[in-house]
């Protein structure tokens, strides 16, 4: 059984907490929303869940329900008594741990997992990219972000929300946005929509790393969305050998924005 909105207020109160503003902390009240959370994650019987940020325990509870494998991860202190006091009589394994930092192959004893979470603004877009980056037993994740940030991770070349972190996203994996949150579900109430975003690890990165270096590519990268207004040919004037883009078959006129992830590879291999 998931929190109501009554049900949550209560559990905080009774152990004297408030949501931590410096934590980013906006709990879902509304048991439909984090059971639609759960069927979206895909995940049932013979799966192992890790979900971050487990919070006081209703998406928690939802991925309990649908048979899977869960276990939490929390890094308040204050939430791991009410925590565990809702989650680990359903066979929940609780640990306090920053996701930053945690050491996923212990937590997860080596078996693939699928992360499902509720992100705060200012820990989504480095969490998810650490997990892409550093943590291989992580294949797919389904993360509730702020909608300008769940943009940011799905979007393609000419989309406006595209910049360096929509092609870091890329190089790993396969991300789509597959649902909306409004902000009336959450308590506190936060001032802006949510997304919730499929993101899938790919079997092997994007770019070949034996055609073009990792280092290499996100270096023309960086530098190009540093200033992503400009003409390539501005943006990389100081990165550009001669007769760079004409190697690369790319207009310098085109601007970072435009350019795909297999032309940012180009451009590295041509330099």
């Amino acid at each position: 059984m998931t929190h109501t909105r009554t049900q949550l207020t209560a559990l905080l109160e009774a152990h004297g907490l408030r949501p931590s503003r410096a934590l980013g902390q906006n709990f879902v009240v509304d048991p439909n929303t984090v059971r639609r959370i759960a069927r979206l994650a895909g995940v049932g019987s013979g799966d192992l869940v890790l979900e971050i940020g487990a919070g006081l325990g209703s998406l928690t509870l939802a991925l309990v329900e649908t048979g899977a494998r869960v276990k939490a991860m929390e890094i308040d202190r204050y939430l791991l008594e009410p925590l565990r006091s809702v989650v680990e009589p359903a066979g929940v394994e609780v640990y306090q741990a920053n996701a930053l930092e945690a050491d996923y192959d212990a937590i997860l004893e080596g078996h693939p997992a699928v992360v499902v979470a509720n992100l705060p603004y200012n820990v989504a877009t480095p969490l998810v990219l650490h997990l892409l980056e550093a943590q291989p037993l992580i294949t797919r994740m389904l993360v509730m972000v702020q909608k300008e940030v769940g943009e940011r991770f799905a979007a393609h070349a000419r989309d406006e929300a595209y910049g360096a972190a929509s092609l870091r996203v890329q190089y790993f994996a396969d991300a789509k946005i597959v649902g909306k949150v409004a902000p009336n579900v959450f308590f506190p109430k936060p001032n802006v929509d949510s997304a919730l975003v499929e993101i899938v690890r790919r079997a092997r990165v994007r770019v070949d790393p034996d055609v073009v270096s990792e280092a290499a590519l996100f270096e023309v990268i960086r530098t190009s969305f540093a200033q992503r207004r400009k003409m390539l040919r501005r943006s990389l004037a100081g990165w550009a050998s001669e007769g760079v883009f004409e190697r690369a078959g790319l207009d310098s006129t085109r601007r970072p924005e435009e350019l795909t992830l297999e032309e940012f590879a180009q451009l590295a291999a041509s330099r």
